[in-house]
């Protein structure tokens, strides 16, 4: 019989967090349990195993940054939108490293699997910025992947301590914002 008050989202919820804690490359199904205080055949009662698990936490960070960004956004157009879009996404990467790792090439199985709808959600509120900006409908998609290029390599390299130099990063992603939206309103 599982555990009281253990449940799939209560496996999720603890992976993502000591994924946040040790890094995605270092969640195992034992640290895991021993973080829960069980033995490790009792996960797999909530999860079908360690790829089933990084699944279950991309799908939870995917939605998690979705209404980061989502809810950050609502109210704002143009360069406002962006900026707080932008930021939105950097700071839940920069709090959240390790769950946000399972986001990456995780490939969905169809476009009703729970990846796919999450990735929508977050692709959906970045969606909303570039309304903002007199964008092509042919542009929107390219429009798209250069805005997440951007956002998601300067708060991934800046979580993995990526910027050694004196230079201020805070300073630097201003000007990221800034940048992007030069670009955008070029088109």
């Amino acid at each position: 019989m599982p555990r009281v008050g253990l449940d799939p989202a209560a496996v999720v919820a603890a992976g993502a967090a000591l994924a946040d804690e040790v890094g995605l490359a270092n969640l195992t199904m034992g640290s895991l349990a021993e973080r829960l205080g069980v033995r490790t055949p009792s996960l797999y009662k909530h999860v079908d195993g360690q790829e089933d698990l990084n699944r279950r936490i991309a799908v939870l960070a995917l939605n998690e940054a979705a209404d980061a960004v989502g809810g950050a956004v609502q109210g704002y157009a143009g360069r406002d939108a962006l900026a707080a879009a932008a930021r939105a996404f950097r700071a839940f990467v920069l709090e959240h490293p390790g769950r946000y790792a399972a986001t990456i090439g995780m490939e969905p199985s169809g476009p009703d699997d729970p990846v796919a709808v999450a990735s929508g959600r977050l692709l959906g509120a970045f969606t909303a910025v570039l309304r903002g900006y007199e964008i092509r409908e042919p542009d929107v998609t390219p429009a798209l992947r250069t805005l997440r290029s951007l956002c998601h390599g300067f708060a991934t390299l800046q979580s993995a301590n990526g910027f050694q130099w004196s230079a201020d990063v805070d300073e630097s992603f201003e000007w990221l914002i800034a940048f992007a939206d030069r670009g955008l309103r070029a088109l």
